[in-house]
């Protein structure tokens, strides 16, 4: 039995599982064609490590790079896989061959020198691969990694910082039709008309952190949202970056911007420029990555959860932990009560330390929260939760997945979610909530299972919300909701 906060299925490792050396092959999940077995439109193919970044290094490098940042993007790559695997984990394999992990093609002469010549070196942070970025040009501005995904980590080695390697460029213009851009939103879950977007808010790097929608419901998104909106259907090269402006030009809208890509870590394109200039690899690194080491990696040691707790570490310590697991229990006696079950085993909880890891092990975008795997629940980490006020509900969502998933596993998306946010929100002994709802949209599954943005997650959610709140209201059981 798999069940997920998202509704999307998971293959995870077995408890405890460990790596007993790093790795050296990786599972690659190829969009189209190629070889091994297909799992959610995807063919799955096993390639060498050094293959692979080979392979990589010629899909994202820029034309005519020299050695020198050739070599530096191969460490770049080879790190990112080392702190990724496991990212596609729900489609079981460790990376796909988009732009959502790292674009493979054929690999080519200077490719494989240039992996050979780097081969077994990675960037590390205290001993283990970093977490690690590139994109192909910042726009003479980097950006730090929660502007472009809230709620993530900052580290010193990814700061964001003027950089006039790439000289600003490229400048960039698009015109995008209404009908484009309507037919973008309403596939990631936003609804009405568009009548109008402007830029309300940037981030200190320039980059568009909210953009207003006028007629659409959610009514923001931010700007790298909006390119991965577009992304959905096909349309990632119109809106390279979210360093732009935006205005109404009749029935289109006229984007003009510079860079290209999200602009966290290295610059490829300002690499190949220093390297032109003379600048050695590690030296180009230095540059984009400050205060990290180049070298081998240690074999990190698996720290399991502690004896007698469901929680990971969490900055209250056993005192924290202890009042979680009580928090858990209660919950799982007050929903089993309202869902009319017998009390069964309580929930186990995995609490991450960080939200790059949570993403990592689960594939889940951190806007998620939770995720379901069995018995256990995945959250972001504790502190995050309780940033965002959702500690309580991501619990109680995931003991109510849990509860009923085997009476609606044959149901539409919007059933399980609906029900998880209704009964979410019930006290024990509660009746079911009162509603007054108009006739709404049940969303449809690919609305819930691949959210783009929070505002696109949350709006998805109320509808399914409203949808099984309209048949609980016409004495509907909740087992019997269609």
């Amino acid at each position: 039995m798999l069940c997920v906060l998202s509704l999307l299925a998971v293959q995870m490792r077995a408890p405890g599982q460990v790596e007993s050396a790093v790795a050296t092959t990786v599972s690659v999940g190829f969009a189209r064609g190629g070889g091994g077995s297909g799992n959610d439109g995807y063919a799955i193919e096993s390639l060498p490590l050094e293959t692979y970044v080979s392979r990589v290094l010629a899909g994202e490098a820029a034309a005519g790079s020299p050695p020198a940042a050739l070599r530096a993007l191969a460490m770049a790559i080879r790190t990112y896989v080392l702190s990724n695997l496991d990212r596609h984990g729900a489609a079981g394999f460790d990376l796909c061959d988009q732009t959502h992990c790292q674009v493979v093609r054929n690999a080519t002469p200077e490719s494989t020198r240039a992996t050979e010549a780097t081969a077994g070196r990675v960037l590390l942070a205290d001993g283990v691969p970093a977490d690690v970025f590139y994109s192909a040009s910042c726009g003479g501005h980097t950006e730090v990694p929660s502007a472009v995904w809230p709620g993530s980590h900052d580290p010193a080695h990814l700061p964001a910082r003027p950089d006039d390697a790439c000289a600003g460029g490229p400048g960039w213009q698009a015109r995008i039709s209404t009908r484009v851009l309507m037919r973008a939103l309403e596939a990631a879950g936003h609804r009405g008309t568009l009548r109008g977007m402007r830029v309300v808010a940037r981030s200190t790097s320039g980059r568009v952190t909210a953009l207003e929608l006028e007629g659409m419901t959610p009514s923001s998104m931010s700007g790298q949202d909006l390119r991965s909106v577009l992304g959905t259907q096909g349309e990632w090269n119109l809106v390279k970056s979210a360093a732009f402006d935006v205005k109404r030009a009749g029935r289109e809208y006229q984007f003009v911007g510079h860079g290209s890509g999200h602009g966290v870590g290295l610059c490829v394109l300002g690499s190949t420029l220093l390297a032109a200039r003379g600048q050695t690899a590690d030296e180009i690194l230095a540059r984009y990555f400050p205060g990290l080491s180049i070298g081998a990696p240690e074999m990190p040691v698996a720290r399991p959860l502690e004896t007698g707790s469901r929680f990971g570490s969490t900055p209250g310590g056993i005192a924290e932990r202890q009042d979680l697991d009580r928090l858990v229990d209660q919950a799982h006696r007050q929903l089993s009560s309202a869902l009319g079950l017998t009390v069964q085993r309580s929930l186990n909880v995995r609490a991450h330390s960080t939200v790059a890891e949570y993403e990592r092990v689960t594939g889940q975008p951190w806007f998620t929260s939770g995720f379901l795997v069995d018995d256990v629940l995945h959250t972001v980490p504790v502190d995050v939760l309780r940033s965002r006020g959702l500690l309580e509900r991501t619990i109680r969502r995931g003991i109510v997945q849990r509860l009923t998933w085997s009476a609606l596993a044959d149901r539409p998306v919007w059933v399980r979610e609906g029900v998880a946010s209704v009964f979410a929100d019930r006290i024990e002994g509660g009746q079911a909530p009162e509603t007054q709802s108009p006739r709404t949209e049940c969303p449809e599954d690919r609305e819930l299972l691949r959210p783009v943005s929070v505002g696109t997650l949350a709006n998805a959610r109320a509808r399914a919300r409203a949808c099984v709140e309209r048949q609980l209201g016409r004495g509907n059981p909740w087992p019997e909701v269609r």
